[in-house]
């Protein structure tokens, strides 16, 4: 299970950085949950709302995925993102999934630097 769970969120970290709001849609549970520093939402819709908006206010996203940890239903991922090829930004995501193999929270957490 962890090694599907794995790959949901690698689909999950590619379709964010092509801005593939409807393969995210698709794999988005009912009562999502989504928070970053910035933001808290519960459900897609408000999700998807979120997303769609991240999207719209970047030309490009780049995501290096550094390294990644898994438990049951849980992985944290390490990444550097690259907004517009100047902001870069390192962040570790703890996503979620629930057991019909769909994402239901993310977690991001902003941090600093690349050591």
């Amino acid at each position: 299970m962890e090694d599907k769970n794995r790959e949901i969120c690698l689909s999950y970290l590619r379709k964010y950085a092509n801005k593939d709001i409807c393969g995210i849609q698709e794999m988005f549970s009912e009562n999502i949950v989504l928070r970053d520093w910035k933001i808290h939402v519960i459900g897609k819709k408000n999700a998807l709302i979120e997303t769609r908006k991240n999207f719209e206010s970047a030309s490009s996203i780049e995501i290096e995925v550094i390294s990644t940890f898994d438990n049951v239903d849980t992985l944290a991922a390490e990444l550097k993102i690259t907004v517009d090829s100047t902001e870069i930004l390192y962040v570790v995501d703890l996503i979620t999934i629930n057991s019909d193999c769909k994402i239901k929270s993310i977690r991001a957490y902003l941090g600093r630097g690349a050591d």
